[in-house]
């Protein structure tokens, strides 16, 4: 998925920098130290960049994205997020709940930038453990006036050696980078993941010809799981053959024992080991999430992220032509979808495992409906695909005003409150 994250790009340039700054075009230490100045001019001026994106295949915008962000070519958010919004989940400390899904950093190629962007986590992957090129292109597609995205992806991937390598490098930068600024105090030290400020997930997925699904997420666990604050098992993508039969009783109690287990047998500092997390569908029987409840309370299991896309095509989308490409659907119209399914899990799992809300998400009221619907955190894609890097303050500052609003002093007292 992903496209018009187009916005991403801010060619050292910006299309609104001043002359002076084209003229230092070739002093690029200079250039960038007076185009991401602290205050948040930068992120409004993405909004410039955003309709040149539209003109483009959204592969091709999304590849640019990722390289924009990869390189430091967007807005460094300096501004401390809003108290009210900074929680504890896992026994990590989030400075905002707004995260930032699987599926537009697939590869780990630009955890740094995206961070920077002001999310509170981000999630990388889905990783594979053998590279895999996916379902023939095109396999993206718009619905712009829906505020919707199509995808066929299947989890094109460059493996997980290739991500561990990744991976790796940028957790030993973070964390000298970290050890050399912060300040020794304990807060500032808890404050994040195990590389330094802001939360790092790890999306892990199946390949499409392996006929051994735990195994492959096995793999992952040992290979990725040393540079994870979070670990996800994906068994609910559309676009890979059988995946969601995964999300069965039987099948996914066998597949979490069988992760669990090879997590646990790894050796872990003080820390322990990452919390792990199972991320479902949005197009389940009742039966379903009951069978899901169980087994996630059964075994103990971390969390869960509700949702995935949806095969299903709602209204207004099912008026578009473009309707009629297979795929995951996700974006506005999945808000409705998602929301209730995270209600209902919220109830069936007592309020006892945490949970992120996914699916739909474009504004900090959207956000806050979510927290109330059941999770703890929320995570976003297709909203940022379209509105780019301009919407996460703004995102930010809508749901500290939403909490203010309705008397709440913490995301922590907001969270199910629609399930009491």
């Amino acid at each position: 998925m992903v496209e018009a994250s187009q916005t991403l790009i801010l060619l050292s340039e910006v299309v609104s920098a001043p002359p002076l700054l084209l003229h230092l075009h070739h002093h690029r230490r200079l250039v960038k130290s007076l185009i991401l100045p602290k205050n948040g001019w930068l992120f409004s001026a993405t909004k410039l960049v955003n309709p040149f994106f539209a003109f483009l295949d959204p592969e091709v915008a999304h590849r640019l994205a990722v390289s924009a962000a990869a390189r430091g070519w967007v807005p460094r958010e300096k501004r401390p997020d809003p108290s009210i919004l900074g929680q504890e989940v896992w026994g990590k400390r989030f400075s905002n709940p707004i995260g930032l899904s699987a599926g537009f950093d697939k590869n780990a190629e630009a955890v740094e930038g995206l961070l920077g962007l002001g999310f509170g986590f981000v999630e990388v992957g889905s990783v594979t453990p053998v590279p895999q090129e996916g379902n023939p292109k095109p396999r993206i597609f718009r619905l712009p006036k829906e505020g919707a995205i199509i995808n066929r992806c299947g989890f094109n991937s460059e493996g997980i050696v290739a991500v561990a390598k990744r991976l790796g490098a940028q957790h030993g930068k973070r964390k000298l980078e970290t050890s050399s600024t912060s300040s020794s105090t304990e807060d500032d030290v808890n404050h994040g993941g195990k590389a330094g400020p802001g939360i790092l997930g790890v999306n892990l997925g199946k390949n499409k010809t392996s006929e051994d699904a735990a195994a492959d997420y096995v793999q992952g666990v040992h290979t990725l799981s040393q540079y994870a604050d979070y670990l996800v098992i994906n068994i609910s993508s559309p676009n890979t053959p059988g995946l969601r039969q995964l999300q069965g009783r039987k099948q996914l109690k066998d597949l979490v024992k069988k992760v669990q287990a090879a997590r646990d047998e790894m050796q872990w500092g003080e820390e322990g080991p990452p919390p792990l997390l199972v991320k479902i569908a949005p197009d389940l029987s009742r039966q379903d999430l009951e069978d899901i409840a169980a087994v996630a309370l059964a075994l103990r299991l971390d969390g869960l992220i509700i949702s995935n896309t949806t095969v299903q095509r709602p209204d207004p989308v099912n008026k578009n032509p473009v309707a009629q490409e297979s795929g995951g659907l996700s974006g506005k119209p999945l808000f409705n979808l998602s929301t209730n399914i995270l209600k209902e899990m919220y109830i069936l799992t007592k309020g006892k495992i945490p949970l992120i809300g996914c699916g739909g998400i474009g504004s900090g009221e959207d956000a806050y409906e979510k927290i109330r619907a059941g999770a703890s955190l929320v995570q976003l894609y297709t909203a940022f695909a379209y509105g780019g890097p301009a919407l996460i303050p703004q995102m930010k500052a809508e749901l500290a005003q939403c909490l203010e609003r309705d008397g709440y002093n913490s995301i922590y007292e907001a969270v199910g409150a629609d399930c009491r």
